[in-house]
């Protein structure tokens, strides 16, 4: 029997439709998964820290009168970043060039004395002592003088500025913080039981999660002791010399290697999480959409999970969750 006009016209409908919808899925951005080799790591979250960092503070008392810089500037070795009122510094340094002048003279007075016998020896070893007292003096009081005027120890940026103008400075305490952006490390703990599995020699990736950003460490240190009271032990890794974008006290994770085996896995930003239940949204052969759910093992490599049920080698994953998802409500898995 003949289909009739309607039923022709309701079929024709439903073939129109299911080919954008196929064409759709079949755009979406896909990875064919196999076992392959991958990474055994480690992770370890830890710190960002500049190598070369320094706390400039105040070695003299007295008003700030001037602030050059604020935090964020780029500063170089010997800029002037603020001066602090040096009258009181400055007096001092007057009365030791006084005193020394003084000594100077009775020193050679005393000297010219003893050339006519009119003293001893033992007087112009004392002068001779007290000019010796009055040039250190006198070079300490200028060195006071000098540190009214607070210069940075590094080329780098300021990272914090605390101090305003009007403010009394202390000796001791902190002006600025001053740091080098083109050395800069992650500071991992790791527990000793965990010192065996590592590789000699060392290797390790950082990851940095809130910029989905990896980088491979430069090199890495392990600081040849542990901690008395939590028995973990330090390691420095240090990070590529141009790496960008990177400010010290930022959050990192360290992927210390371990070895390599063959896993299936699945990229990270694939999964699709409901509470306690994985999946992914898997391509078939015929172009439909489906959601399946996975038994997931742990993080490897650089950003993959491994698969320990729920997929089959040759299988099509989307690597756009979202984007299948509305797919799959448009009707690409139908």
């Amino acid at each position: 029997m003949k289909p009739t006009l309607p039923v022709l016209l309701l079929s024709s409908c439903l073939f129109a439709q299911a080919l954008p919808a196929v064409a759709a899925a079949e755009a979406l951005p896909t990875q064919v998964v196999q076992p392959h080799p991958v990474a055994l790591t480690l992770p370890v979250e830890s710190v960002v820290e500049a190598v070369r960092q320094a706390v400039v503070a105040a070695q003299v008392a007295g008003r700030v009168l001037e602030v050059g810089v604020d935090a964020g500037d780029p500063v170089k070795a010997g800029q002037l970043l603020a001066r602090i009122d040096s009258r009181e510094a400055a007096e001092q340094e007057q009365a030791a060039r006084a005193q020394y002048l003084n000594a100077k003279a009775d020193y050679e007075r005393t000297l010219s004395l003893f050339k006519q016998k009119f003293v001893s020896q033992a007087a112009v070893d004392r002068a001779k002592a007290t000019l010796d007292s009055a040039a250190a003096q006198q070079g300490a009081a200028a060195a006071s003088a000098s540190h009214a005027s607070i210069r940075s120890p590094l080329t780098g940026v300021v990272a914090r500025r605390h101090v305003e103008p009007g403010d009394m400075a202390m000796p001791g305490k902190p002006l600025f913080t001053v740091y080098d952006p083109a050395g800069m490390r992650v500071i991992a703990s790791i527990a000793q039981y965990h010192l065996p599995r590592f590789q000699r020699p060392l290797k390790a990736r950082v990851e940095f999660p809130e910029q989905s950003r990896w980088v491979e460490a430069s090199s890495i240190t392990l600081l040849p002791m542990a901690d008395a009271a939590t028995h973990v032990t330090q390691v420095r890794v240090n990070l590529p010399t141009d790496l960008q974008g990177v400010l010290p006290g930022a959050f990192a994770r360290v992927h210390f290697i371990l070895g390599e085996a063959e896993k299936l896995t699945v990229p990270a930003s694939a999964v699709v999480r409901r509470g306690e239940v994985a999946a992914v949204y898997v391509l078939t052969p015929e172009g439909r959409l489906t959601l399946r759910q996975l038994r997931l093992g742990e993080a490897v490599g650089q950003g993959e999970i491994e698969v320990l049920a729920g997929l089959a080698a040759g299988e099509r994953v989307v690597l756009d969750p979202v984007k299948a998802g509305i797919a799959l409500k448009a009707g690409a898995g139908r």
